[in-house]
């Protein structure tokens, strides 16, 4: 019974340890940015580790068609949220050795 609860207090200890390993991963994410663009570069999106977008950018070229504009933030948004998202993948995966831990991210 003794080497259960030992079992059980190694296991805790674990996960406590994962956790404060997450949540420095986490902080560290909020700090890296990745950056995006559509239209050869028109526009630009700049998104941190924690999905937030933090700047776009737009050259003064495309104002002038508003369905083009639309349509070239809306490309570089969704890109630069897949690249955020993609390097959120890569911490995890260090952090978690490579298994996939559904609900982690």
């Amino acid at each position: 019974m003794s080497k259960l609860l030992g079992g059980m207090g190694n296991m805790l200890k674990q996960a406590q340890q994962f956790q404060v390993k997450m949540k420095k991963v986490q902080e560290e994410l909020s700090q890296k940015e990745v950056e995006a663009g559509s239209g050869g570069g028109m526009v630009k999106v700049r998104v941190n580790g924690k999905q937030e977008v933090l700047s776009i950018t737009i050259e003064p070229e495309v104002m002038q068609d508003r369905e083009m504009l639309q349509d070239l933030i809306a490309a570089a948004v969704n890109e630069a949220l897949r690249e955020s998202q993609k390097m959120l993948q890569d911490e995890m995966g260090k952090l978690t050795g490579g298994f996939n831990v559904p609900g982690l991210f």
